[in-house]
């Protein structure tokens, strides 16, 4: 869940410094400092650093990537378990199989063809799918989420109600944007305990819906 985000990431962060300096397996990448690339069509173990971004290139199989301070890029047809980062985006190319998909402070992104066997999660980050295959849910605290053209979510969406620890303790912020776009799909419930601003498109099919009103639109896009 989003609010465990924070010991994760502190976690994670320790676990890492900490680690041995020789990886348990030769395909194992392990670094404190630095960026890691997984080489398009190769198989990789586990993938972690935690100052640098890590990039898969297209084809490549690995593990669980994570990093602490840094992004994700993963080109298209990618297979790995888990991508994972603290401070930093994720972004997805096309036809890609994953697991899972978590970050702190950054946006997610899933392009065309991606499949996705459980959730993806984020606390400060927005979360955009493209005609994408979601097995799991979709969680957030302040992110935007847009379900685009054709994407399938079968374990609901739910938005949680900030807490003192996420930083909105000075002034009002501006209510998550959440788009279900055209021929889009989510199974399960709908759960916003905060404000937001929820547009689904007639063509859309959803689920029962607790905490918003929808919007209905039959754009391309959802209004501005």
């Amino acid at each position: 869940m989003p609010r465990n985000r924070l010991s994760f990431a502190l976690g994670l962060a320790i676990a890492l410094v900490t680690a041995p300096a020789l990886a348990q397996s030769h395909q194992d990448i392990d670094k404190v400092n630095g960026s890691i690339t997984a080489e398009a069509g190769q198989t990789y173990g586990d993938l972690d650093t935690v100052n640098g971004s890590i990039r898969l290139e297209m084809g490549a199989t690995v593990g669980d990537a994570e990093t602490v301070n840094g992004s994700i890029q993963a080109a298209e047809s990618v297979t790995a378990k888990s991508l994972t980062t603290v401070n930093g985006s994720v972004r997805v190319g096309t036809s890609s199989k994953l697991d899972s998909v978590e970050t702190v402070n950054g946006s997610i992104f899933v392009d065309r063809g991606g499949n996705i066997h459980r959730g993806v999660e984020t606390v400060n980050g927005a979360i955009g799918l493209v005609d994408t295959d979601l097995g799991g849910g979709i969680e957030t605290v302040n992110g935007d989420i847009t379900v685009g053209v054709g994407s399938h979510v079968r374990g609901g969406i739910h938005v949680e109600k900030p807490g003192h620890n996420w930083g909105f303790s000075m002034g009002k912020k501006k209510p998550p944007r959440i788009v279900i776009g055209p021929n889009a799909q989510v199974d399960g419930a709908m759960v916003f305990e905060r404000e937001v601003v929820l547009y689904v498109h007639r063509t859309a099919k959803v689920g029962s819906i607790t905490g918003a009103k929808a919007i209905p639109f039959d754009t391309d896009r959802a209004p501005e």
